[in-house]
């Protein structure tokens, strides 16, 4: 990565964003007066696109989808600054826009072009900010701190965890255990078992008080599945191979379906943690499953990297026939 990518990554240039969101009062008016009425019909219309496009997302990853949804946001934008509503249908509007910016952020993230990432979740904060929707805006944070920590800046990802915890506040057990889970990888990266373990127990806390049908749209993905993910994840990191392996074990389990991209990084993950217990012809099974879905199926970069790490973690078992034949078909996926 060129220097002047990391510093717009990193610091103050990630963070200020954040704070600016924390204190900012909200705007007293986002409707407009002329052009072609925007009715409510078409606004769902619209969010029902959306929701489409984060679906397909789940199974095909951001390598496939970025373009459609910078298309969608174009369409969205010229919307609003040709057509006519009021100020509730331009809060929605301004909504609209700021989960197809995260998702478009969320898609370049997962592609790898972070650059592009960062700039698309900064145009998705202030977005929410206009919309006044703080679950949102506290969404947005969240996966800029989940790249920040795939990034290694820690104590950004840290930052910008709690800014989100701080600046929500609000009831919804669902939004509340996004967060935290959010801090709990942050914390665990840095290897702090205390706070990691906090922030595991609220965010399991409220994903238990969670209505399966109530929340925001864009939180349906928080299920009993992905949380043991990404608290198998939390142990992978603390070097915890007992809670890692039951977690990730119960997250494979229950995926409903195995050839997405969720089910190739907890094949992945589930395989890294047997890599790094010295159980190398399991993590090869898991890790050459894992390679049959991006093989064909998915596209995401970010999956990628985690079966490379499999392989790093494979290093001292390399002279058996299992893994030079699972890092031979790494090889050619990467050349692909």
């Amino acid at each position: 990565m060129d220097r002047r990518s990391f510093l717009l990554l990193t610091g103050a240039a990630l963070t200020t964003p954040a704070h600016e969101w924390l204190i900012a009062r909200g705007a007293e008016d986002t409707g407009r007066r002329t052009g072609r009425v925007v009715t409510a019909a078409y606004a769902d219309h619209l969010d029902t696109i959306t929701d489409r496009l984060r679906r397909m997302d789940d199974r095909v990853g951001g390598g496939s989808l970025a373009e459609k949804v910078r298309v969608q946001i174009d369409q969205v934008t010229s919307l609003m600054d040709n057509g006519s509503y009021t100020d509730s249908i331009g809060r929605r509007l301004h909504a609209t826009t700021a989960e197809l910016l995260r998702l478009a952020g969320w898609l370049n993230f997962d592609a790898g072009r972070h650059r592009e990432a960062r700039s698309y979740f900064v145009a998705a904060l202030r977005a929410a900010h206009i919309a006044g929707d703080r679950e949102l805006a506290a969404n947005v944070l969240g996966f800029m701190s989940c790249q920040a920590k795939d990034l290694g800046n820690l104590d950004d990802a840290i930052n910008l965890a709690d800014t989100a915890i701080s600046g929500y506040r609000g009831a919804n057990p669902r939004v509340s255990a996004i967060l935290h889970m959010r801090a709990a990888q942050a914390y665990a990266n840095t290897g702090d078992v205390t706070e990691t373990r906090r922030s595991i127990d609220a965010a399991y806390s409220a994903f238990r008080d969670a209505d399966e049908d109530a929340g925001p749209a864009w939180s349906y993905w928080l299920d009993e599945a992905q949380i043991n993910e990404q608290i198998g994840y939390c142990y992978l990191r603390l070097n915890d191979w007992s809670r890692a392996t039951s977690h990730m074990r119960k997250a494979v389990q229950l995926h409903r379906e195995p050839y997405s991209r969720e089910g190739a990084l907890r094949l992945a993950l589930l395989a890294d943690v047997y890599a790094q217990q010295g159980e190398p012809e399991q993590a090869c099974r898991l890790g050459h499953q894992a390679l049959d879905t991006l093989a064909v199926e998915v596209n995401s970069a970010r999956c990628v990297g985690h079966v490379r790490q499999v392989s790093e973690h494979l290093r001292p078992y390399r002279r058996t026939a299992v893994a030079q034949d699972f890092d031979e078909r790494l090889r050619q996926l990467a050349a692909a």
